[in-house]
């Protein structure tokens, strides 16, 4: 498929894995546990005081098993912890642990080294340009119907 010919969610797509491999690769090359996609999403998208495993599948777009999975591998690896909600007897929170904390600021660090790459290679005004865009509000995801272009019955 040529380029010219790719809709706006698979460029979005391509651009996300880029940032993914280059981060799993770092991590790794650091000496850093091996961890999954899924796991590198889970630990972007935790709260600081601690997130229920419900409330971070909702935040991923994955299902509660797929999340509580990722979880699991993660207190395995000593970089999250799960502790009792004191808002909830029955609920659990899961957090980062110290080295949980480091991981990720270590993980921001090359985030940052990143966009610095990307800033050398498409230009500081691109970079700037597209994050502008990116944290533009959208609006609410629009109704299907003729201004979005689906067919209407």
């Amino acid at each position: 498929m040529h380029t010219g010919d790719r809709n706006l969610p698979q460029l979005l797509g391509d651009a996300r894995r880029w940032f993914d491999e280059a981060l799993l690769a770092a991590l790794e090359a650091a000496g850093a546990s091996q961890v999954s996609l899924t796991q590198l999403g889970l630990f972007s998208v935790l709260d600081e005081d601690g997130t229920t495993v419900s409330e971070l599948a909702r935040r991923m777009g994955v299902t509660r098993q797929t999340a509580h999975q990722a979880v699991h591998g993660l207190v395995h690896l000593g970089l999250l912890e799960q502790a009792p909600d004191p808002a909830s007897a029955r609920r659990r929170l899961i957090r980062r642990t110290p080295s949980g904390r480091r991981a990720h600021q270590e993980a921001n660090l090359v985030l940052e080294r990143l966009e610095g790459t990307l800033a050398e290679r498409i230009g500081s005004d691109a970079v700037g340009a597209l994050r502008a865009a990116l944290e533009a509000p959208w609006g609410p995801v629009p109704a299907p119907g003729p201004s979005t272009g689906t067919p209407h019955p």
